[in-house]
C-alpha cells in the first residue's frame, strides 16, 4: 500500500481519543481522516485541532460513523461496550481494520464483535502495551510451571474516573493464568470479597481493584504459596503507550485476512 491508511477515532474527545488524534496526526505513517463523537457533543461540526485548543488539522468532529468509515481504512476505538458493537457492524461494512481497546464487554457483546469479524479484521485487547503483554506471556508460563497449592490474585489500580472493575487487562492476566493451569477463568473466578467469606477456595483465581487519583494502570500478578511468593509487575506512568500500541495495530491488520486478533498477534508474542 503506497498510500498511508486512513484513520477514524471515535469517542475523540476523551482522554485517550485526544491522545490517539496527536499521535495519528503526526504520523508519517498514517492518516487522520475522520473523528467521531456521540450526538450533541459541542465539538460536533468544529475543527478537531481547534476543539482540542490547538492549530486546526483540517479534520472536522462528526456524530455520522457511517460517512467517518466509509472514508477510513482504519477504526480505532476506546469507547463503550454499546457503542462499539454498533461500531464493529458499521466497520466490518466498510471493510475497515476495527482497532478495539474497550473494556467491559459481556459475552453478547463479543459474540456481535465475533460475527463482524467474519467480514474485517478486528484487533481486540483489554491492554495494547508492550509490557503487559509480555507480562501476560509471563503470567500463562509462571501458571503453567506451579500448582494449585500457589494462590493466584491479580490486582490492578486505576485513576478514579475508571468505571468498569476488573480493568479489562485484569482479565486478560486472569485468563492467562487460568489457561497456564488448563482451564477457563470462568471455573476459577472468584468474585469481590466483602464480609464472612471463609477460606479461599483451593486453585482459584481472585481480584482486587484500586481506584484512585489519576493512576495510569498498575497490575501485580502475585502467586502465594506457604512461605514464599512470587509476583510479576506492570506499571504503565504514560497513557501514550496505549495510543502508540493502537496505531501499530491499525498499521498491522491492514491486508490481513478477516478474523479477531490481538496485540499478541501484532506484536509477534
Amino acid at each position: 500500500m503506497t498510500e498511508r491508511p486512513g484513520v477514524v477515532i471515535t469517542g475523540v474527545s476523551g482522554r485517550m481519543g485526544r491522545m490517539l488524534a496527536t499521535l495519528c496526526a503526526g504520523s508519517d505513517r498514517l492518516r487522520l481522516v475522520g473523528a467521531l463523537e456521540r450526538p450533541g457533543h459541542d465539538w460536533i461540526g468544529h475543527d478537531l485541532g481547534t476543539a482540542m485548543g490547538g492549530a486546526a488539522l483540517g479534520v472536522a468532529v462528526t456524530d455520522d460513523p457511517v460517512a467517518a468509515f466509509a472514508k477510513a481504512q482504519a477504526v480505532i476505538d476506546f469507547t463503550a461496550p454499546a457503542a462499539t458493537v454498533e461500531f464493529a457492524a458499521l466497520a466490518a461494512q466498510a471493510r475497515a481494520v476495527h482497532v478495539i481497546g474497550t473494556t467491559g464487554l459481556d459475552p453478547a457483546d463479543l459474540r456481535k464483535i465475533r460475527a463482524a469479524a467474519r467480514h474485517a479484521v478486528i484487533v481486540r485487547a483489554g491492554n495494547m502495551s508492550l509490557g503487559v503483554n509480555l507480562l501476560v506471556q509471563l503470567t500463562r508460563r509462571v501458571a503453567a510451571a506451579l500448582d494449585a497449592e500457589w494462590d493466584i490474585e491479580v490486582v490492578e489500580a486505576h485513576h478514579r474516573m475508571k468505571v468498569d472493575a476488573p480493568s479489562g487487562t485484569a482479565l486478560m492476566l486472569g485468563e492467562a493464568a487460568a489457561e497456564g493451569r488448563g482451564t477457563t477463568l470462568e471455573a476459577l473466578r472468584t468474585p469481590a470479597r466483602e464480609g464472612i467469606t471463609g477460606p479461599r477456595a483451593p486453585g482459584s483465581i481472585g481480584f482486587s481493584a484500586i481506584r484512585g487519583g489519576d493512576v495510569v494502570g498498575e497490575h501485580d500478578v502475585i502467586f502465594a504459596a506457604e512461605g514464599e511468593r512470587v509476583v510479576l509487575r506492570h506499571l504503565a506512568t504514560d497513557r501514550a503507550i496505549f495510543a502508540r500500541g493502537a496505531l501499530k495495530a491499525a498499521l498491522w491488520g491492514q491486508g490481513r485476512d478477516p478474523g479477531e486478533y490481538d496485540m499478541l498477534d501484532v506484536l509477534g508474542l
